[in-house]
């Protein structure tokens, strides 16, 4: 299998070396090996244990705690949100 490692790295905006790009690779087609021999799950077993299926738990709104106190300790806020540093740079 073929990998462009270069192309995901872009997509990923990845600075990877040239001498770094074989060992990305060989990484990156060893991840790829071991989840496509990942068991196949359907329905609610986890496909590990077939006599004891894999429950999922049910939704349920609960209280939570009030914003105003989740924001007291907050740096910065703005609007009821929390202002963080940009940390993106979009070309």
């Amino acid at each position: 299998m073929e990998i462009d490692i270069k192309h995901i790295a872009k997509l990923a905006r990845l600075r990877i070396e040239d001498d770094e790009m074989e060992e990305v690779q060989k990484k990156m087609l060893s991840v790829l090996e071991m989840v496509e021999n990942l068991p196949e799950i359907t329905g609610k077993s986890s496909g590990l244990d077939r006599e004891n299926p894999m429950e999922l738990r049910k939704d349920e709104v609960k209280p939570s705690m009030r914003r105003d106190l989740i924001l007291a300790n907050a740096p910065e806020t703005r609007s009821g949100c929390l202002l963080v540093p940009k940390t993106v740079e979009v070309e």
